[in-house]
């Protein structure tokens, strides 16, 4: 015999889900602003994108660097005559002023080998509130500058998001290569930056089957994107967005809503990859970071 349930117990059964539906939205809601707010805060710390005040090509041979304007390399504080870079056959040293000490990670020296790495901690040589360390930029070697005082800091304006939506967190399906690829990805600066990549994720967004050419990343996926937002609401070269390695059953989850800019949107002293063909995306993804208004 069927029992037939009573009409309220279906209304509060009703009511139940909805408030369950409700509740887990304002959840997930509530983790991507968190994640917002660590992004904002990380950008402004004293190692974030915002110090990095200045990147300096090396020329074979002598670099001088200090703050006097007759140096190869100009520094906004310190001594008149810092030291010297010296580049030889693609190794860089760090070499003080005569009679002179650097401090190269804390410890006060003449002389100190700054590239290639020999293991352990970065050699990074500081000057008040600057630090200076080696950077590869595609072939070329070049110093970059952090600046805990930076003017980019000092005026920074805050991020600006779009609203989150979840309907920009899609399931996709993890596609491997038949072989590991090198992608070679160039930045802004024109250099060319290789990334491996092992694999593709086919998703579907408004309507639209994409497939986005994944690179690996210390066990996850890093797609560099760019779409028809780009250069209106959003960044004009690209974004960044990072998704889990694919489960067992071969699929992950990309969530646009994490989506966001890289450094070169804020700092004209970083050099950032652009986008592969296949993951210029022929959608708007009114989802994650709106460009920078400084």
């Amino acid at each position: 015999m069927m029992t037939t349930l009573p009409g309220s117990f279906l209304g509060v059964l009703a009511l139940l889900l909805v408030s369950g539906e409700r509740a887990m939205t304002q959840d997930y809601a509530a983790e991507i602003e968190a994640w917002r707010v660590d992004r904002e805060e990380n950008l402004k710390a004293d190692d974030g994108w915002l110090t990095v005040a200045g990147l300096f090509f090396l020329n074979e041979g002598e670099n001088s660097f200090g703050s006097s304007p007759l140096n190869d390399i100009v520094l906004r504080t310190g001594p008149a005559q810092a030291g010297v870079f010296t580049l030889r056959g693609g190794a860089v040293t760090a070499r003080a002023q005569e009679g002179e000490t650097l401090s190269v990670n804390g410890r006060d020296v003449a002389e100190a080998r700054l590239w290639p790495r020999e293991g352990g901690a970065r050699p990074v040589v500081e000057i008040g509130p600057l630090t200076l360390y080696v950077h590869y930029s595609g072939p070329r070697l070049a110093i970059r500058m952090r600046d805990r005082d930076s003017e980019l800091r000092r005026r920074f304006t805050g991020l600006r998001w779009f609203p989150v939506d979840e309907s920009y967190r899609v399931r996709g399906r993890y596609v491997k290569h038949g072989q590991p690829r090198t992608v070679k990805l160039s930045n802004i600066l024109g250099d060319i930056e290789p990334a491996r990549s092992s694999g593709s994720v086919v998703l579907t967004v408004g309507g639209e089957e994409l497939r986005m050419t994944a690179l690996d990343q210390g066990g996850r996926l890093w797609f560099i994107f760019r779409d028809l937002t780009s250069g209106r609401e959003t960044y004009p070269a690209a974004r960044f967005l990072y998704a889990d390695a694919p489960s067992e059953d071969g699929y992950t989850t990309v969530d646009f809503n994490r989506a966001y800019n890289p450094p070169c949107a804020f700092n004209p002293y970083t050099t950032c990859p652009l986008p592969p063909r296949e993951n210029r995306l022929p959608v708007r993804i009114e989802a994650g970071e709106q460009d920078y208004q400084p």
